[in-house]
């Protein structure tokens, strides 16, 4: 239970040194974000030396170093909290966006990690740039306390919320990233089982498909992620039997949405980093949707490790992807 109680605070609290999130984090208290022509572009071991000393100061910040400044929401965007079945939703809107699309964000974390605010950042970008005009955040029960199907009744409990509020399913967007990605996968097989409308799209960002530990990439990118490899935080939640698996054998495809029947979801974009720990959760993913005859895009950014753009949105390929969400988005729903 200590390893569980030292993780959770780690995750809540500890999470970017003040010299890393500063300057992105004062942005979103003023203007929304806006996405750079350009990002942070290095040859190859300048790449991997800076991801190597990001993530040192994202789990060693120095000793009495500013605490980064809370979450604000950009101006002129509004930013309330509502309750739905026990479960606190948060709402961003954008009243200049031109489209009505909706952005359901599933947050990773391990399952036991909470919504915190670089994934209100990562949500604040995501609605940049595909246009979004509402994105909803939720916060799933969370293991070692709460396990399957705890965080998948909350986030079915939001879905069916946003039906309710009028809001029709073409519209919707799941986005999720690690476990957040196998929420969201494991969320569209449930909609299915459950003959519930699919949402339009589903992006999964590093999703964690498989709670299985012989996945090949498991072995070979553990000493590459520099974000959930060896020697990180997350790396013995991933590795060991997983909190949220209790009682269930970690093939189980409720658990390991990998292994479910994915025939009759939406379509989906992958997006994956060469060096990441889960590396082959997408590769094995992208032949399991297409040969259940799912339009599926799988990209790879060569290099790169776990959630990247989440934890370094400066980097080019973080820039890239976001783009790319954009595109991916724009060529699949209607404004």
């Amino acid at each position: 239970m200590m390893r569980h109680q030292n993780l959770y605070k780690w995750l809540s609290a500890g999470m970017l040194s003040a010299a890393l999130l500063g300057t992105s984090m004062t942005a979103f208290a003023a203007e929304a974000w806006k996405l750079p022509a350009a990002g942070l572009s290095m040859n190859w071991t300048e790449t991997q030396d800076y991801m190597e000393q990001t993530m040192q100061a994202f789990y060693h910040p120095a000793p009495g170093a500013p605490k980064p400044s809370a979450f604000t929401a950009p101006d002129g965007w509004s930013y309330d909290t509502f309750q739905t079945e026990g479960v606190t939703v948060e709402r961003l809107a954008n009243p200049k966006a031109a489209s009505d699309r909706v952005i359901l964000q599933l947050h990773g974390g391990g399952y036991v990690g909470p919504l915190h605010d670089l994934y209100r950042q990562m949500a604040v970008r995501h609605a940049v740039v595909t246009d979004a005009a509402e994105t909803y955040m939720l916060h799933y029960r969370l293991a070692p306390e709460h396990t399957y199907p705890a965080a998948l009744e909350d986030a079915a409990a939001v879905y069916n919320e946003l039906l309710r509020r009028g809001i029709e399913p073409e519209r919707i967007v799941v986005m999720g990233d690690s476990a957040g990605g196998n929420l969201a996968l494991a969320l569209s097989v449930y909609l299915k089982e459950h003959h519930l409308p699919q949402p339009k799209l589903l992006i999964l960002i590093s999703p964690w498909t498989t709670m299985a530990g012989d996945i090949p990439s498991r072995v070979y990118n553990a000493e590459r992620d520099a974000v959930l490899g060896k020697g990180t935080p997350m790396y013995a939640e991933v590795e060991n039997p997983p909190s949220y698996a209790k009682g269930y054998e970690r093939t189980d495809p409720r658990l390991s949405p990998l292994y479910a029947d994915l025939t009759g979801l939406p379509p989906m974009l992958i997006q994956a980093g060469g060096y990441e720990l889960l590396l082959d959760d997408s590769t094995e993913l992208l032949k399991k949707a297409a040969a259940a005859d799912v339009a599926v895009t799988l990209t790879v950014y060569p290099g790169m490790p776990h959630d990247f753009a989440l934890v370094m949105p400066e980097l080019q390929e973080s820039v890239d992807s976001f783009r790319e969400v954009g595109d991916f988005v724009d060529a699949h729903m209607k404004k």
